[in-house]
């Protein structure tokens, strides 16, 4: 098999493993966050209705004007920050977090901690 082919395949079993057990609904959306080399982003789904409710990245204007890159933890907290103030005033207290394929470490934590300190629950 190519090698290639079995990192994604391995990624893929990784990210089904954590979302099988992480259900988002309208009261509880899921917090799912996609992380690259260069941006970070995260958005709050409702898995019943298939609907984003909010979302916030590294390439907003809001924030990329800020921000130094999109991809340090600088920009992880800046957008944890920005998901739980936008979640707050679509009137969203809690949610599930979903942190894919990526361990829970570095800016996957940041933002986590972020989304938590601007008063988001998990």
């Amino acid at each position: 098999m190519d090698h290639c082919k079995q990192l994604v395949r391995q990624r893929r079993r990784r990210a089904f493993r954590v979302r099988k057990r992480v259900r988002g609904t309208e009261e509880r959306p899921r917090l799912s966050v996609a992380r690259s080399h260069k941006h970070i982003s995260a958005q709050l789904i409702d898995d019943l209705s298939g609907k984003t409710l909010v979302a916030a990245s590294s390439l907003d204007k809001q924030l990329s004007g800020s921000l130094k890159s999109g991809a340090n933890k600088d920009a992880a907290q800046a957008v944890g920050k920005a998901i739980a103030e936008r979640a707050l005033a679509a009137g969203i207290k809690s949610a599930c977090f979903d942190r894919g394929a990526h361990k829970y470490h570095g800016r996957i934590a940041m933002l986590a901690d972020a989304a938590r300190a601007g008063g988001l629950g998990f």
